[in-house]
Protein backbone atom coordinates (compact mmCIF):
# COMPACT_ATOMS: atom_id res chain seq x y z
CA UNK A 1 0.00 0.00 0.00
CA UNK A 2 1.18 3.65 -0.88
CA UNK A 3 1.98 5.76 2.20
CA UNK A 4 -1.02 8.14 0.97
CA UNK A 5 -3.07 4.92 1.06
CA UNK A 6 -1.97 4.03 4.58
CA UNK A 7 -2.27 7.19 6.18
CA UNK A 8 -5.91 7.70 4.78
CA UNK A 9 -7.03 4.51 6.53
CA UNK A 10 -4.86 5.92 9.68
CA UNK A 11 -6.64 9.02 9.26
CA UNK A 12 -10.37 7.52 8.61
CA UNK A 13 -9.41 4.52 11.77
CA UNK A 14 -8.24 7.60 13.93
CA UNK A 15 -11.49 9.52 13.68
CA UNK A 16 -13.43 6.23 14.15
CA UNK A 17 -11.51 5.30 17.37
CA UNK A 18 -9.41 7.90 19.12
CA UNK A 19 -8.10 7.20 21.75
CA UNK A 20 -9.15 3.53 23.31
CA UNK A 21 -9.34 4.02 26.86
CA UNK A 22 -9.34 0.58 27.55
CA UNK A 23 -6.29 0.01 25.63
CA UNK A 24 -4.30 3.14 27.74
CA UNK A 25 -5.16 2.13 30.97
CA UNK A 26 -3.97 -1.02 30.41
CA UNK A 27 -0.03 -0.02 28.26
CA UNK A 28 1.52 2.81 28.12
CA UNK A 29 1.25 5.43 25.09
CA UNK A 30 3.80 6.12 22.81
CA UNK A 31 3.52 9.45 23.47
CA UNK A 32 4.12 8.92 27.65
CA UNK A 33 7.07 6.50 26.13
CA UNK A 34 8.59 9.56 24.06
CA UNK A 35 7.85 11.91 27.33
CA UNK A 36 9.46 9.47 30.27
CA UNK A 37 12.68 9.19 27.61
CA UNK A 38 13.03 12.96 27.62
CA UNK A 39 12.61 13.66 31.06
CA UNK A 40 15.19 10.51 32.00
CA UNK A 41 17.27 12.71 29.43
CA UNK A 42 16.66 16.27 31.27
CA UNK A 43 17.47 14.77 34.62
CA UNK A 44 20.37 13.27 33.12
CA UNK A 45 22.04 15.80 30.77
CA UNK A 46 20.57 19.01 32.01
CA UNK A 47 23.44 20.35 34.84
CA UNK A 48 27.09 21.25 34.48
CA UNK A 49 27.29 23.92 31.76
CA UNK A 50 27.46 23.43 28.30
CA UNK A 51 23.78 22.95 28.34
CA UNK A 52 22.92 24.19 24.60
CA UNK A 53 25.40 21.82 23.57
CA UNK A 54 23.79 18.92 25.58
CA UNK A 55 20.60 19.70 24.65
CA UNK A 56 21.71 19.86 20.97
CA UNK A 57 23.35 16.49 21.09
CA UNK A 58 20.60 15.19 23.10
CA UNK A 59 18.09 16.33 20.43
CA UNK A 60 20.59 14.85 17.46
CA UNK A 61 20.63 11.09 19.50
CA UNK A 62 16.37 11.27 20.16
CA UNK A 63 16.22 12.36 16.10
CA UNK A 64 18.47 9.51 15.42
CA UNK A 65 16.93 6.86 17.60
CA UNK A 66 12.93 8.21 16.65
CA UNK A 67 13.96 7.94 12.55
CA UNK A 68 15.47 4.10 13.04
CA UNK A 69 12.58 2.69 15.28
CA UNK A 70 10.71 4.46 11.97
CA UNK A 71 12.40 2.55 9.74
CA UNK A 72 12.25 -1.00 11.82
CA UNK A 73 8.65 -0.61 12.81
CA UNK A 74 8.17 0.04 8.86
CA UNK A 75 9.82 -3.24 7.72
CA UNK A 76 6.97 -4.92 9.33
CA UNK A 77 4.10 -3.96 7.13
CA UNK A 78 1.45 -1.63 6.36
CA UNK A 79 -1.37 -2.69 8.67
CA UNK A 80 0.79 -2.23 11.73
CA UNK A 81 1.86 1.60 9.86
CA UNK A 82 -1.68 2.19 10.03
CA UNK A 83 -1.83 1.27 13.68
CA UNK A 84 1.07 3.69 14.58
CA UNK A 85 0.25 6.02 12.44
CA UNK A 86 -3.86 6.48 13.72
CA UNK A 87 -2.11 6.40 17.14
CA UNK A 88 -0.31 9.14 16.59
CA UNK A 89 -2.42 11.49 14.76
CA UNK A 90 -4.82 13.14 17.70
CA UNK A 91 -7.80 14.16 15.45
CA UNK A 92 -10.62 13.02 17.75
CA UNK A 93 -9.29 13.56 20.88
CA UNK A 94 -8.72 16.97 20.04
CA UNK A 95 -12.18 17.37 19.00
CA UNK A 96 -12.78 15.56 22.55
CA UNK A 97 -10.80 17.87 24.70
CA UNK A 98 -11.96 21.35 23.39
CA UNK A 99 -15.24 20.46 23.01
CA UNK A 100 -15.10 19.18 26.80
CA UNK A 101 -14.58 22.60 27.61
CA UNK A 102 -17.75 23.99 26.24
CA UNK A 103 -19.82 21.46 27.74
CA UNK A 104 -17.82 22.33 31.09
CA UNK A 105 -18.46 26.27 30.51
CA UNK A 106 -21.91 25.74 30.42
CA UNK A 107 -22.27 24.29 33.73
CA UNK A 108 -20.21 26.72 35.57
CA UNK A 109 -17.41 29.38 35.07
CA UNK A 110 -15.53 27.08 37.44
CA UNK A 111 -15.98 24.02 35.64
CA UNK A 112 -15.07 25.94 32.34
CA UNK A 113 -11.68 26.97 33.84
CA UNK A 114 -10.84 23.30 35.57
CA UNK A 115 -11.60 21.95 31.39
CA UNK A 116 -9.67 24.41 30.30
CA UNK A 117 -6.29 23.99 32.24
CA UNK A 118 -6.18 20.58 30.84
CA UNK A 119 -5.19 21.75 27.10
CA UNK A 120 -3.80 25.01 27.95
CA UNK A 121 -0.17 26.13 29.84
CA UNK A 122 -1.12 29.60 30.82
CA UNK A 123 -3.31 30.55 34.27
CA UNK A 124 -6.99 29.80 34.30
CA UNK A 125 -7.95 30.80 37.77
CA UNK A 126 -9.27 34.28 36.87
CA UNK A 127 -10.46 33.72 33.50
CA UNK A 128 -14.11 35.09 32.56
CA UNK A 129 -16.18 33.20 30.47
CA UNK A 130 -14.65 34.32 27.27
CA UNK A 131 -11.06 34.14 27.72
CA UNK A 132 -12.10 30.69 28.50
CA UNK A 133 -13.52 30.11 25.44
CA UNK A 134 -11.09 31.84 23.65
CA UNK A 135 -8.08 29.65 25.38
CA UNK A 136 -10.29 26.79 24.21
CA UNK A 137 -10.18 27.77 20.46
CA UNK A 138 -6.52 29.38 20.56
CA UNK A 139 -5.59 25.23 21.52
CA UNK A 140 -8.00 23.32 18.94
CA UNK A 141 -6.22 25.66 16.17
CA UNK A 142 -2.54 24.94 17.54
CA UNK A 143 -3.12 21.47 18.22
CA UNK A 144 -4.82 20.74 14.90
CA UNK A 145 -1.60 22.24 13.20
CA UNK A 146 0.79 20.20 15.48
CA UNK A 147 -1.58 16.88 16.43
CA UNK A 148 -3.23 16.55 13.20
CA UNK A 149 -1.74 18.42 10.23
CA UNK A 150 2.33 18.48 10.77
CA UNK A 151 2.50 14.49 11.82
CA UNK A 152 0.33 13.61 8.63
CA UNK A 153 2.76 15.96 6.54
CA UNK A 154 5.81 14.65 7.69
CA UNK A 155 4.66 10.94 7.32
CA UNK A 156 3.56 11.68 3.67
CA UNK A 157 7.41 12.92 3.51
CA UNK A 158 9.15 10.21 4.75
CA UNK A 159 7.50 7.80 6.20
CA UNK A 160 7.20 6.70 9.80
CA UNK A 161 10.87 7.58 10.15
CA UNK A 162 9.96 11.36 9.70
CA UNK A 163 7.04 11.08 11.43
CA UNK A 164 8.44 9.59 14.77
CA UNK A 165 11.27 12.23 14.58
CA UNK A 166 8.47 14.96 14.41
CA UNK A 167 6.44 13.43 17.31
CA UNK A 168 9.52 12.92 19.38
CA UNK A 169 10.75 16.64 18.61
CA UNK A 170 7.45 17.98 19.10
CA UNK A 171 7.23 16.00 23.03
CA UNK A 172 10.57 17.33 23.32
CA UNK A 173 9.30 21.11 22.48
CA UNK A 174 6.82 20.81 25.09
CA UNK A 175 8.70 19.65 27.95
CA UNK A 176 11.78 21.50 27.95
CA UNK A 177 11.54 24.11 24.97
CA UNK A 178 10.51 27.16 27.21
CA UNK A 179 12.59 30.04 28.12
CA UNK A 180 12.37 28.96 31.89
CA UNK A 181 15.91 29.16 33.70
CA UNK A 182 16.41 25.85 33.92
CA UNK A 183 15.02 24.81 30.30
CA UNK A 184 16.26 28.32 28.19
CA UNK A 185 19.93 26.59 27.24
CA UNK A 186 19.30 23.01 27.18
CA UNK A 187 15.92 23.07 25.44
CA UNK A 188 17.13 25.74 22.60
CA UNK A 189 17.74 23.08 20.24
CA UNK A 190 14.58 20.98 21.14
CA UNK A 191 12.66 24.61 20.65
CA UNK A 192 14.66 25.69 17.14
CA UNK A 193 13.88 21.80 15.77
CA UNK A 194 10.16 21.77 16.31
CA UNK A 195 9.54 25.51 14.70
CA UNK A 196 11.70 23.87 11.86
CA UNK A 197 9.61 21.16 11.69
CA UNK A 198 5.88 23.24 11.89
CA UNK A 199 7.18 25.93 9.51
CA UNK A 200 5.42 24.27 6.58
CA UNK A 201 2.70 22.17 8.23
CA UNK A 202 1.14 25.56 10.24
CA UNK A 203 0.67 27.07 7.14
CA UNK A 204 -0.37 24.29 5.60
CA UNK A 205 -2.94 24.07 8.34
CA UNK A 206 -3.82 27.56 7.93
CA UNK A 207 -4.64 27.18 4.08
CA UNK A 208 -6.85 23.96 4.63
CA UNK A 209 -9.37 25.92 7.25
CA UNK A 210 -9.33 28.98 4.91
CA UNK A 211 -10.63 26.75 1.70
CA UNK A 212 -13.87 25.66 3.34
CA UNK A 213 -14.52 28.82 4.70
CA UNK A 214 -14.23 30.80 1.37
CA UNK A 215 -11.20 32.86 2.79
CA UNK A 216 -8.12 32.02 0.31
CA UNK A 217 -7.97 35.33 -0.39
CA UNK A 218 -7.64 36.68 3.11
CA UNK A 219 -4.63 34.74 3.45
CA UNK A 220 -2.30 38.11 2.98
CA UNK A 221 -4.68 39.56 5.85
CA UNK A 222 -3.73 36.20 7.77
CA UNK A 223 -0.21 36.18 7.23
CA UNK A 224 0.02 39.46 8.53
CA UNK A 225 -2.40 38.73 11.73
CA UNK A 226 0.04 35.65 12.01
CA UNK A 227 2.79 37.73 12.76
CA UNK A 228 1.71 39.35 15.66
CA UNK A 229 1.77 36.00 17.17
CA UNK A 230 4.56 35.18 19.70
CA UNK A 231 5.38 31.93 18.03
CA UNK A 232 6.75 31.54 14.16
CA UNK A 233 4.23 28.85 13.76
CA UNK A 234 1.12 28.93 15.93
CA UNK A 235 -0.16 32.68 15.21
CA UNK A 236 -0.80 30.75 11.60
CA UNK A 237 -3.64 28.42 12.03
CA UNK A 238 -4.69 30.99 15.13
CA UNK A 239 -5.29 33.82 12.79
CA UNK A 240 -7.11 31.30 10.12
CA UNK A 241 -9.21 29.92 12.71
CA UNK A 242 -10.19 33.47 14.02
CA UNK A 243 -10.82 34.38 10.86
CA UNK A 244 -13.32 31.67 10.11
CA UNK A 245 -15.23 32.10 13.11
CA UNK A 246 -15.11 35.81 12.99
CA UNK A 247 -13.53 35.84 16.67
CA UNK A 248 -10.41 37.73 18.08
CA UNK A 249 -7.94 34.98 20.03
CA UNK A 250 -4.68 35.64 21.81
CA UNK A 251 -4.49 38.45 23.59
CA UNK A 252 -3.37 39.46 27.25
CA UNK A 253 -2.95 36.34 29.67
CA UNK A 254 -1.43 35.42 32.65
CA UNK A 255 1.98 33.20 32.63
CA UNK A 256 3.06 31.67 36.19
CA UNK A 257 0.69 34.92 38.15
CA UNK A 258 2.51 37.28 35.49
CA UNK A 259 0.39 39.29 32.68
CA UNK A 260 1.30 38.83 29.51
CA UNK A 261 0.41 41.54 27.27
CA UNK A 262 0.14 39.74 24.01
CA UNK A 263 -1.90 41.60 21.40
CA UNK A 264 -4.79 40.20 19.86
CA UNK A 265 -5.01 38.13 16.94
CA UNK A 266 -7.79 39.33 14.12
CA UNK A 267 -8.24 41.86 16.70
CA UNK A 268 -11.59 43.44 14.79
CA UNK A 269 -13.07 39.55 15.55
CA UNK A 270 -15.59 39.32 18.28
CA UNK A 271 -14.24 39.12 21.50
CA UNK A 272 -17.34 38.09 23.73
CA UNK A 273 -16.98 34.42 23.67
CA UNK A 274 -18.94 31.35 24.71
CA UNK A 275 -19.49 27.78 24.84
CA UNK A 276 -21.27 28.44 20.92
CA UNK A 277 -17.89 29.67 20.18
CA UNK A 278 -16.41 26.49 21.27
CA UNK A 279 -18.27 24.47 19.55
CA UNK A 280 -17.99 26.24 16.34
CA UNK A 281 -14.50 25.39 16.29
CA UNK A 282 -14.97 21.98 17.02
CA UNK A 283 -16.92 22.06 13.73
CA UNK A 284 -13.76 23.84 11.82
CA UNK A 285 -11.47 21.02 13.25
CA UNK A 286 -13.87 18.26 11.15
CA UNK A 287 -14.41 20.53 8.21
CA UNK A 288 -10.56 20.83 7.69
CA UNK A 289 -9.57 17.47 8.94
CA UNK A 290 -12.53 17.04 5.61
CA UNK A 291 -10.79 18.47 3.39
CA UNK A 292 -7.32 17.30 4.00
CA UNK A 293 -8.25 13.69 3.94
CA UNK A 294 -10.23 14.49 0.48
CA UNK A 295 -6.57 15.81 -0.62
CA UNK A 296 -5.00 12.43 0.95
CA UNK A 297 -7.25 10.31 -0.88
CA UNK A 298 -6.58 12.26 -3.73
CA UNK A 299 -3.17 11.72 -3.44
CA UNK A 300 -3.52 7.84 -3.14
CA UNK A 301 -5.65 7.86 -6.61
CA UNK A 302 -2.70 9.45 -8.62
CA UNK A 303 -0.52 7.13 -7.06
CA UNK A 304 -1.58 4.07 -8.01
Amino acid sequence: MTTAGVLLCALVLDALLGEPRWLWSRAPHPAVLMGNLISWCDKRFNSDGLLRLKGSLVMLSLGVFAILLGALISKFGWALEIIIVAILIAQKSLVEHVAAVATALRQSTENGRASVAMIVGRDTADMDDPAIARSAIESAAENLSDGVIAPAFWFLIGGLPLLLLYKITNTADSMIGYRTPRHEAFGWAAARFDDLLNLIPARLTALLIALPYGLLSKLPEIRKEALKHRSPNAGWPEAAMARALGVAVSGPRSYEGALRDFPFVNETGRKSLSANDIEAACRALWVTWGVFAALVFALWLFSF
